[in-house]
């Protein structure tokens, strides 16, 4: 796959400019990336929006909290050297997460291994490189990172609430609060370091006090594990803060404004407290480029066929049953006509692949004009695949 990186003239003002929604960056409005010289499907990604983004985070937390990106969310090679150049460390889920890091610039001590089901080779491979701060939520898992990671520190994830995100996740990850304390004494009985607790109150959460009610959920844990001498190296928040698509969400200095306060209520702090924010660093950043393939008329409903859908870069929508709200733009800049609600659909022969049921596109949207997907930088590429013969999306880097 061809990775292209291209400078392009910014024509944002004048006669000819495009009026973007709020969030898409100036750099990929379409009439910038009509100027790219590749075939649609491409993700293009403003490479100094991400590092503009990570500074707007890391500045949120007003240096109490340590950024680690979470690798699952985009692991372009450009992203991770970016990421890394500006001071993040990172979280991974696998080995191949750790070889993309260190291929990247980052240092295996500093990575979070967040994953609390992980192969026995990775771990292996994992420590063997130098991490050494696993996660886990069972007893099991307690024995196995003793067994391959001999020394090494464990962090307990725990559940919590959930419920304003839009992909919880505690139904797969996270063991109860109570649980903690026993897990933690497990994994010192085990010869390893009792390092700390995580939590995740899933993706994409609109809800500012969800991080600072589970740290404060955790008070009373804090509490018993000083007392029992337990001094813990880490607090991980996890991830999950939001980013824009087509409607508003929380800015994140009012989600860093009340995750520092209860910071500063614990009793007992650990020395080190990290996040693993994904889409809030990279979602804004991307748009996706498609052509369209066709344009029917079915049962009444317009429906515009593109040459990329959910099985080569739009996964959300599926999850979402075509509810996840990428905001649209069109290569029908200036014409005059009404806008009409249609049905955006993928190239596949699945029907579950379809983008939208309620786009609203200009009626004189035809075969070979360009869909824009904005806020696409994040769980697109890393999920394409070649299915029915459609190829991913090209990356291509503005700088």
């Amino acid at each position: 796959m061809r990775a292209l990186k291209v400078s392009i003239g910014r024509r944002s003002s004048g006669p000819s400019a495009v009026l973007l929604p709020p969030g898409w960056p100036a750099r990929l409005s379409p009439l910038e990336l009509a100027l790219v010289d590749t075939p649609t499907p491409f993700l293009a990604l403003d490479v100094p929006g991400i590092s503009a983004a990570y500074r707007r985070l890391d500045a949120a937390f007003h240096g109490e909290v340590e950024v680690c990106y979470a690798v699952k969310c985009n692991p372009d090679p450009v992203v991770l050297r970016a990421l890394a150049r500006d001071g993040a460390n990172f979280e991974i889920a696998s080995a191949a997460e750790l070889e993309q890091v260190m291929a990247a610039g980052g240092d295996p001590r500093q990575v979070l291994y967040s994953n609390t089901v992980k192969p026995a080779s990775h771990v292996a491979a994992t420590y063997a490189a130098g991490v050494r701060l696993f996660a886990a939520d069972s007893q099991a898992e307690v024995a196995k990172v003793a067994r391959l990671a001999p020394g090494a520190g464990v962090f307990i994830r725990v559940s919590v609430d959930d419920t304003h995100s839009r992909f919880p996740l505690s139904s797969k990850f996270g063991a109860p609060v109570e649980d903690a304390l026993r897990l933690l004494l497990a994994a010192r009985d085990h010869g390893l370091t009792p390092a700390g607790l995580t939590f995740h109150v899933g993706s994409q959460c609109v809800e500012t006090m969800a991080w600072a009610k589970a740290i404060t959920a955790l008070a009373p844990l804090l509490v018993e594990l000083d007392r029992l001498g337990i001094e813990l190296e880490v607090l991980d928040i996890g991830g999950g803060f939001p980013a824009r698509y087509d409607s508003v969400v929380p800015p994140i200095e009012e989600v860093g404004r009340q995750t520092v306060a209860a910071l500063a209520r614990l009793p007992h702090r650990p020395r080190r407290v990290v996040c693993e924010p994904g889409r809030a660093l990279v979602a804004e950043s991307g748009v996706m480029a498609a052509t369209i393939i066709g344009r029917e008329q079915r049962r009444g409903t317009e429906w515009v066929h593109l040459d990329v859908g959910a099985y080569n870069g739009l996964m959300e929508s599926a999850q979402t049953k075509a509810t996840w709200g990428f905001p649209m733009l069109t290569s029908r800049l200036g014409t005059v006509g009404r806008d009409i609600r249609c049905t955006v659909t993928g190239p596949t022969c699945d029907a579950s692949d379809t983008i939208s049921f309620d786009a609203l596109l200009p009626a004189d949207l035809t075969e070979g004009d360009r869909l824009y997907l904005g806020a696409a930088g994040a769980y697109t590429s890393c999920y394409a695949s070649s299915f029915n013969g459609f190829p991913p999306p090209t990356p291509v880097y503005v700088e």
